[in-house]
């Protein structure tokens, strides 16, 4: 373990190479995001009592911790430089030392987390402050501890999916195609743009069956106390199997990808 360690040591030190880059893209993130609360404060204005089960506060609270779970768990350069490491030829190093590539990237993938999470603190908290008055904080502990169980459950599962589409880099030249294709849908089912439970319930209990409301929706309605008793367990249990299926997968790919490789430079 202690090689993995010291992989997550070099990959903080890396990335805070770049810090300034992280902090420009923590603070244009917030762009969109204060947008929608504007625009979800106006909507509110002109009704009265809840829209689609939510209040302002449950609203305002949702794009809120959507942010600090999205600053946690997504992948930011990780699936890029796995896909550029096969084309160049440096994932040759790895299939002669004793180091498994997918830990490896694991390492760096929770390294990069940290120093993304610690430089997007201050801006989040300015905005948790700013909207105080309607942000929702749980005074149960349980709720504390699924949310940090299905949070884990939601990186875990960013990770794998955007590890197995790089290895795509195996069989094709470019996969930024398939990467923003990828993307494009983990946004929309993935609850970044709107909670999915205001769709149609015929249409979100379709999303139910793939993974991308675990990737997001689902750790921030356990924060919400949205989902309770057996649903919560129904849902970390799905969200745990999305995980290991991911896993085998990702396994699977590299194995029938290593078949194909040819080291190339590097």
């Amino acid at each position: 373990m202690r090689k993995y360690w010291q992989v997550i040591n070099i990959g903080i030190q890396n990335t805070l190479v770049y810090r300034v880059n992280f902090l420009f893209r923590v603070l244009f993130g917030f762009i969109p995001l204060i947008a929608l609360l504007s625009m979800w404060r106006t909507i509110f204005t002109d009704k009265t009592g809840e829209i689609a089960g939510y209040t302002l506060s449950q609203m305002v609270s949702y794009y809120l911790v959507k942010t600090i779970v999205d600053a946690l768990t997504a992948v930011s350069e990780d699936d890029w430089q796995i896909a550029a490491d096969i084309k160049d030829g440096h994932i040759s190093q790895f299939l002669l030392k004793p180091i498994d590539y997918m830990g490896y990237r694991l390492c760096l993938f929770g390294a990069g987390r940290i120093i993304y999470s610690a430089v997007a603190l201050l801006p989040v908290a300015g905005l948790v402050l700013w909207h105080r008055a309607d942000f929702v904080i749980p005074s149960d502990l349980a709720r504390w501890g699924w949310f940090l169980v299905s949070l884990v459950l939601t990186a875990l599962l960013q990770f794998l999916i955007s590890y197995t589409m790089a290895l795509l880099a195996f069989w094709v030249l470019e996969v930024s195609t398939f990467i923003f294709i990828l993307y494009a849908f983990e946004y929309l089912a993935g609850g970044h743009l709107f909670p999915l439970d205001i769709l149609p319930p015929a249409l979100f209990r379709v999303l139910h069956y793939t993974p991308f409301p675990y990737q997001l929706f689902f750790p921030v309605h356990v924060y919400l106390g949205r989902v309770t008793g057996p649903e919560l367990y129904q849902g970390l249990i799905v969200q745990g199997i999305w995980v290991v299926v991911a896993l085998v997968v990702a396994r699977w790919v590299w194995r029938q990808g290593i078949k194909r490789y040819a080291a190339v430079g590097g």
